[in-house]
């Protein structure tokens, strides 16, 4: 199993109202200068808000939501601190409630 980290907004938030894609650009070249693997994915609709664990982070977050995950836990209190109006966490996966969040996605 892998421990994901996530910042969680609205949507309306997170890719309106912030200027999120400079910092993924930003992050992105950077992954690229010093040669690193990407390890974070900007995801739409995030099924893992689903599971029972998180009942009460979805009950909280304005709908509909979107999410940053990564395995780099510093990355995600850097966003946390950037973009303020965001709840965190960090879950494991795949397990039984919770299937692969990045089996099916490109980078962000």
């Amino acid at each position: 199993m892998q421990t994901y980290h996530y910042v969680l907004a609205s949507s309306k938030f997170l890719l309106e109202e912030e200027p999120l894609h400079e910092v993924i650009e930003e992050r992105h070249r950077y992954y690229q200068e010093k040669n690193k693997d990407i390890d974070f994915w900007l995801v739409e609709q995030p099924a893992f808000v689903e599971i029972p664990e998180l009942a009460g982070v979805k009950k909280q977050c304005p709908q509909p939501c979107t999410a940053v995950i990564s395995t780099n836990q510093q990355f995600i209190q850097w966003l946390k601190l950037r973009l303020e109006y965001v709840y965190v966490g960090q879950f494991e996966a795949p397990s039984d409630t919770v299937p692969d969040p990045i089996a099916s996605l490109t980078s962000a």
